[in-house]
């Protein structure tokens, strides 16, 4: 290996700090002209650290299908073992992680998929009336929210729900600010404080819930009632710690990527009017009676699915996934050391002309299935990828696609900051707020989708839980 060059540095670091700063302030510029000048392959020096970072198809594949071998995904988050626990998820041990997954999996399958559609559906129609007939909002301040509801209704229960204060979500907020991809996390950094000062109150929280659950159980049993009752395969219980990890990572994951991908995919169907104008013209074909929108509708509301991926492609929320080198070894011709971090950056990798023309175009159609330019493996990683990728992908896909349809259904929207950049910094790439939309209710529509149905919500989940919901199929 030694006969092997390190990846070349990216020019422009600095004496001690070398481009941590830059990284800090802005990544993406950074990322970009690394790959312009370095390739494919290059380094960054953060600090006391070297990054490699990876940009294309084939080094995502490698990036993947080497996590927990050559590549630790454990060692490449060490913010998130703080936040949540050093033995869950994919911090444990490879086996116990898989254990673990083999647990939420079925949370996200099957009839359980049918049964969220009526909580999104009662969600949305829930802002839907605090909205009005028309008004201004801002886009991640609202649709945060709107997500957060939808978490805690699909994965905590209505009882929860109903609870539900501005409280949970400050905290929840706070909470997630305990990222920090480049500082040591022993600095006494107020957003560190803060986070694990949330934490312990979230903790406390759903450690509540956990117990009422255990004395007072559901019947029929939700998402959470059924993790408290699950076992694993030797016939060990959960305990309460996985379980409010395990709800944490659910609401968090969910709210991280799903707030920001939503809003960037109404910036982008505002921004391009004749894509949406198409959009509304195949929901009414799909809804033209005005009925509920169900599983089976959403399945055929196509145009808006090639939307999100494009909005996927286009403005992936996560700007980097990170791993360390478990060991030296050898890849594309370079020596990557022991230690060393090593990235894919989804936000250049989506915009190669040689896998999509005209990256910097906003074309939906090119993920249509006569074209599809993501069926080369690992072309669209905004949602990660390999045995780690997003085990809830299927449920945000679903929400995104119920609450912007039955948005765009009831609501015409105009953008008011027509052009908004991404949060700046090492962070979520959430549209920048003020992020505002103008909205009107729209007097086109059939009479029963213009009944706001959700006073009707409580009986309508109770069918739900049943498994007798008209919406849920």
């Amino acid at each position: 290996m030694a006969d092997h060059p390190l990846p070349p540095m990216v020019s422009g670091g600095l004496p001690v700090f070398g481009h941590a700063l830059q990284f800090l302030r802005d990544p993406i510029p950074l990322i970009e002209r690394g790959y312009r000048e370095r390739g494919p392959v290059f380094s960054l020096q953060l600090a006391h650290r070297r990054a490699v970072v990876l940009i294309g198809p084939e080094n995502n594949r490698f990036f993947f299908s080497e996590t927990d071998k050559l590549l630790s995904i454990r060692e490449g988050y060490p913010f998130f073992i703080k936040m949540f626990h050093e033995r869950f998820y994919f911090f444990a041990e490879f086996e116990e992680y898989l254990e673990q997954r083999a647990i939420i999996m079925p949370r996200f399958q099957g009839q359980q998929m049918h049964q969220y559609v009526t909580t999104m559906t009662n969600e949305t129609f829930a802002l839907m009336e605090r909205l009005g007939e028309k008004g201004t909002f801002d886009l991640i301040p609202t649709l945060g929210p709107l997500v957060m509801h939808i978490a805690a209704h699909a994965f905590l229960g209505h009882d929860f729900r109903s609870r539900l204060g501005g409280q949970f979500f400050s905290d929840f907020r706070l909470f997630s600010g305990g990222m920090e991809p480049v500082l040591p996390l022993w600095l006494p950094l107020p957003k560190l404080m803060r986070s694990q000062k949330a934490k312990r109150k979230l903790h406390k929280i759903l450690g509540e819930l956990i117990q009422e659950r255990r004395r007072d159980p559901v019947d029929p049993p939700d998402f959470l009632q059924t993790l408290i009752a699950t076992r694993f395969s030797d016939g060990r219980p959960i305990d309460d710690v996985l379980i409010i990890n395990l709800i944490l990572l659910l609401a968090w994951a969910g709210h991280e990527t799903t707030a920001g991908h939503i809003s960037w995919g109404l910036i982008d169907l505002l921004q391009h009017p004749a894509y949406l104008a198409s959009v509304r013209d195949e929901q009414a074909e799909v809804l033209g009676d005005g009925r509920d929108l169900s599983m089976t509708d959403a399945r055929q509301l196509q145009r808006i699915d090639w939307a999100l991926k494009e909005t996927e492609r286009l403005h992936p929320v996560a700007f980097v996934l990170m791993r360390k080198a478990a060991e030296t070894f050898t890849w594309q011709g370079f020596h990557i050391p022991q230690d060393a971090m090593v990235f894919v950056a989804p936000t250049v990798s989506h915009r190669m002309p040689e896998v999509f023309p005209d990256p910097d175009q906003y074309r939906p159609e090119r993920f249509s299935p006569e074209r599809d330019e993501s069926r080369q493996p690992h072309s669209l990683i905004g949602f990660g990828g390999g045995v780690h990728r997003c085990a809830g992908v299927n449920f945000a896909y679903l929400e995104m696609k119920i609450v912007l349809s039955l948005l765009l259904q009831h609501y015409d929207f105009t953008l008011l900051d027509p052009d908004p950049p991404a949060v700046a910094g090492a962070k979520t790439k959430w549209p920048a707020s003020p992020c505002r939309v103008q909205y009107r209710r729209r007097t086109d529509l059939p009479k029963k989708t213009r009944r706001p149905p959700s006073h009707a919500g409580e009986e309508r989940l109770a069918e739900a839980s049943a498994g007798r919901c008209p919406v849920a199929h």
